[in-house]
């Protein structure tokens, strides 16, 4: 236990005993405080989170110094360069020292240098997690301060507070707000992309940390309580410190799926009924009108266990398991909240009484011990069936996978007079029915407590704990035809044409004769690939509509792949008319596709009985990284805005109901945009409505929903902007505007592609300049980094490709193209870009995006990677040049556009952090990770411990910069 005297106050530097009373305090891993960054930060950022980072900084530094002293000096020597280059990034002096020590570092040495700066950007991470749930609640204090409408949500804008309070202002009535919320509807889709690098354990020590600096700002703290906070901190470090932070195998798409699952249960499952219970007291306050109790304007679905494009692990049986596994999780909890439900309503007949429905259904249990207490009864019968539900499920899991682990196997022959849970109305029906039971009998205080926390934990995540969506290549459904078109000797459907199989697709859709029998084909001999596609088919056909999603069809560039795949689930008994075909949504990723899209639609649109089998519905997913990697970032935009545009249109001449799926990462390149609430309010006009489905992947997931207070603030964003959107009235592009945005599109896309496609130069410098063959290394998702193994640029998925391009500090795929798109050539040009920035939200978020990512970029770091890793040939070393100089030519026409002097703008604090906190680590990182790659490349291939242990430097290497960075893909 640390003694009251040796723990330091926050913005102290901690020193441990056994360093001495002689030893200097020191900050950031033992850099002398006279050399700190303090004097600079603190007219930066917030004292209180240099102060926090400070504290954890020092902590680790005592650590390293005690077991490493050779390590914690080299550190400590990188890291005082670090912090000089970030006061003064033209000090060359520090560069080249840095450049030098990372030139004689020992392999051992190398990994130990970088496992403590890659430690220390996390716990920088897990500072500022911290300093943002301070800062919203600081912020919200104050405005409480200076306001009589205090309320449960935030009062700032991107709130529903505050955007309920502006759209008031704008003159809308409560009614029409409300009704606009109940009708929305938000869906994150959780995925498996395998942009995470930290291990579950790791992730879970950094929360402990940031709960635990949470717990040293309270102001009432005892002084051993203070103590104990502290000695956990250290504790936690340490173990971090000790830990292997390295992945030695690949995940399983089943471990990534519980992974997934994890952020449920811990986080969601609690951080969603108390975000619905917030916004629903905040819709009585300020609208005066109160949500119904099974409202769910938020939803969660996965990919994790059913995406299967380019992934050869994830196979039908996998999907099997991973969706009873699911089942069985969502199960167990809400057994756990019967029990919980069980202790509370102990209300009995003797002093109260019930509904005529309660009655009524207390008196349709039959076997109970309950006769007096009939919510107990209903409860009790309810927690029997949930048991009979886990039973079940066991049982077929162990028939899946022998290594599945029951735990206490539910083996009890009492419940064979009771039915399992298969659908989410098994459990709401009777959950209601006590409900309004409560109300109705005087109740209500106690109907709202854990019953309606239990009732919304129901309408969000379902008994499937989320649905799974599935995913494939429109190819292997093409070869799925065309091998049973063969089999039945009507041709090759491969080889027709696109009238000939829409005209195919549509009589045998409406034909309930089956085409084939799966056990017909294999005896057959059709190819296996073939089998395993159908096979899909037949397992999900096993599963109750509630577990399954969206059917997604990557790579679609006809009418005809989406009619395959209902063709398809029809041949397996899921038709529209039994309710069980699950929707087919195609994806557009090309720059292409996205133009094409539209023309899709209307051929699909104009099929009376394609409309009538969705419903008059239908859901479109734009792929944002893939068309980027297509066409690069402007000619994506643009792509991306006019095919949804256009695909309204087409939408509304038919009368159908189009809700867009937006496919975007974590980095800007990938779509991504960390002003939430201003991305959807950028949208295309009348794209939203409402409606908005996205997908949240990899560090993604842990920056939006890693702790219960950061996911309600992302809940509450999102349903904030979604509810905004409705009402906004969009700035509608000028027609000039529109030609201005086809010439950038047209100029940049080819300045694009004459590089990345064209020069044969470019694909050699990429893998020299870049870590992307050392990728595979990692082990940090089940997924291939290619969807053909042999293949090249083109083949290569659009994360590993920003992953590479961020690691060494360049962003290329994030802004090339930008800079030839931007360049003016005439005065005229140049004033209508600016009033584009000035006056259109959806132009001005792109530049802002970009100018943040350009900060992020650092000329002298890339030009490193050059110097050491690409062959000094003529051809290589001017690439390198030109693309550095586009870089120059692409931030001074971004600066241009918005007619700023410097990057700073809506993303500052972004920006700031990098350049000021994070790159004074991030440096030494790059300059010890480009002479690690020069000498593993030399080295050849071999088992070498001194291979070993740079190959396992390079790994911590790589996670450090994707820390520090706080995006990877």
């Amino acid at each position: 236990m640390f003694e009251a005297s040796t723990v330091p106050k926050k913005g102290s530097a901690f020193v441990p005993k056994n360093m001495g009373s002689d030893t200097p305090a020191t900050l950031e891993g033992g850099v002398s405080s006279s050399h700190s960054l303090s004097a600079d930060l603190n007219s930066i950022v917030d004292k209180d989170l240099f102060d926090d980072i400070e504290m954890l900084s020092s902590m680790l530094a005592s650590i390293v110094r005690k077991e490493n002293p050779r390590v914690y000096d080299l550190y400590t020597q990188l890291r005082q360069h670090g912090i000089d280059r970030a006061a003064d990034p033209d000090n060359t002096v520090s560069f080249q020292a840095m450049k030098k020590l990372s030139f004689d570092i020992s392999p051992a040495d190398a990994l130990g240098v970088m496992r403590v700066f890659s430690i220390a950007l996390n716990l920088v991470n897990a500072a500022e997690v911290h300093h943002r749930l301070r800062d919203m609640r600081r912020t919200e204090m104050e405005a409480s301060r200076n306001s009589l409408n205090v309320g449960p949500l935030p009062m700032v804008e991107d709130s529903v507070r505050g955007t309920i309070d502006i759209l008031l202002e704008e003159g809308n009535s409560a009614e029409a707000i409300c009704e606009k919320l109940l009708a929305q509807q938000v869906e994150i889709v959780i995925t498996a992309h395998p942009t995470e690098v930290n291990r579950k354990t790791l992730l879970r020590r950094y929360r402990s940390i940031t709960e635990t600096l949470a717990t040293l700002d309270r102001p009432d703290l005892l002084p051993y309580e203070r103590s104990v906070a502290m000695e956990k901190i250290f504790r936690d470090i340490a173990g971090t410190w000790g830990s292997d932070e390295i992945r030695r195998t690949k995940p399983t798409p089943q471990q990534e799926a519980a992974g997934g699952n994890a952020v449920i249960e811990t986080v969601l499952w609690d951080a969603v009924p108390d975000y619905l219970r917030k916004l629903s007291a905040q819709v009585r306050q300020s609208l005066g009108m109160r949500l119904p109790i099974d409202a769910m304007p938020i939803k969660f679905a996965s990919w994790i266990g059913g995406d299967r494009d380019g992934n050869p692990n994830v196979t039908p049986q996998v999907t099997k398991e991973v969706v009873l596994a699911q089942r069985l999780r969502a199960a167990k909890l809400f057994l756990n909240e019967m029990n919980k439900l069980y202790d509370e309503l102990a209300i009995s007949s003797q002093n109260s009484c019930f509904s005529a429905e309660m009655e009524e259904l207390a008196a349709s249990i039959e076997k109970s011990y309950d006769f007096f207490e009939k919510y107990r009864r209903v409860i009790g019968h309810l927690r029997i069936r949930l048991l009979k539900t886990i039973r079940e499920i066991e049982h077929d899991l162990r028939g899946i996978t022998p290594i599945f682990n029951t735990g206490n196997l539910i083996t009890s022959e009492d419940f064979d007079d009771v039915e399992s849970i298969t659908k989410k109305e098994d459990l709401m029906k009777p959950l209601k029915i006590m409900y309004d039971s409560l109300v109705e009998t005087g109740f209500a205080s106690v109907a709202d407590g854990s019953l309606v926390d239990t009732i919304r934990r129901l309408a969000a995540f379902g008994i499937s704990l989320v649905p799974l969506d599935i995913r494939e290549e429109s190819t292997k459904h093409t070869e799925a035809i065309d091998a049973i078109t063969q089999y039945l000797g009507i041709g090759s459907y491969k080889s027709w044409n696109e009238d000939t199989k829409v005209s195919f697709l549509q009589t045998e859709l409406s034909n309930r004769r089956p085409l084939f029998n799966l056990s017909d084909l294999e005896a057959h001999g059709v190819d296996e690939d073939v089998l395993k596609t159908l096979r899909v088919f037949e397992t999900i056909s096993q599963f109750e509509t509630e577990s399954l999603g969206a059917y997604v069809i990557s790579q679609s560039t006809a009418a005809s792949d989406v009619l395959a795949v209902m063709l398809l689930q029809q041949q397996f008994g899921m038709t529209p008319t039994n309710g069980k075909m699950i929707r087919v949504v195609p994806l557009f990723e090309t720059l292409d596709d996205l133009t094409n899209a539209p023309q899709i639609l209307e051929r699909l649109f104009k099929i009376s009985s394609y409309v009538g089998a969705v419903r008059g519905k239908m859901e479109v997913m734009v792929g944002y990284s893939d068309s980027a990697k297509d066409a690069g970032r402007l000619a994506a935009c643009w792509a991306q805005y006019t095919s949804q545009e256009e695909m309204v249109k087409v939408a509304e001449k038919y009368n159908v109901e189009l809700t867009f799926f937006h496919g975007k990462g974590g980095t800007v390149g990938r779509g991504g945009n960390p002003a939430l609430y201003r991305a959807v309010l950028s949208h295309p006009p009348d794209t939203v409505n409402g409606r908005f489905r996205v997908t949240e992947q990899g560090e993604m997931i842990r920056q939006n929903f890693g702790s219960p207070d950061i996911a309600e603030r992302t809940l509450d964003i999102y349903t904030a902007a979604v509810l905004r959107e409705r009402f906004i009235k969009h700035v509608l592009p000028s027609e000039s505007w529109r030609k201005q945005m086809q010439r950038i599109s047209e100029v940049s896309c080819k300045d694009y592609r004459q590089l990345v496609r064209d020069d044969p130069r470019f694909v050699p410098y990429f893998r020299q300049a870049t870590p992307e063959m050392e990728l595979g290394i990692l082990k940090i998702g089940s997924r291939p980094a290619k969807r053909k193994p042999k293949g090249g640029i083109e083949s290569l998925r659009a994360i590993p490709w920003t992953f590479a391009w961020a690691q060494t500090r360049l962003n290329l795929s994030a802004w090339l193209g930008v800079g030839s798109g931007l360049n003016a050539t005439n005065e005229k040009d140049k004033a209508e870009l600016r009033e584009m920035y000035d006056k259109w939200p959806w132009f001005r978020e792109i530049i802002d995006l970009l100018a943040m990512i350009l900060s992020k970029t650092d000329f002298s770091i890339s030009e490193n990677y050059d110097n050491l890793l690409v062959d000094k040939t003529e051809d290589l070393i001017s690439l390198g040049k030109e693309v550095r100089e586009k870089l120059v030519e692409t931030r001074s026409a971004v600066l241009e556009v918005s007619g700023s002097k410097d990057f700073a703008g809506p993303h500052v604090q972004l920006q700031r952090a990098t350049s000021k906190i994070r790159n004074p680590f991030l440096d030494p990182i790059n300059c010890v990770q480009a002479e690690l790659l020069k000498e593993l490349r030399q080295m050849g291939e071999g088992d070498s411990e001194v291979r070993k242990t740079r190959e396992d430097a390079l790994v911590v290497s790589i996670n450090g910069i994707a820390q520090g960075m706080k995006n990877s893909g």
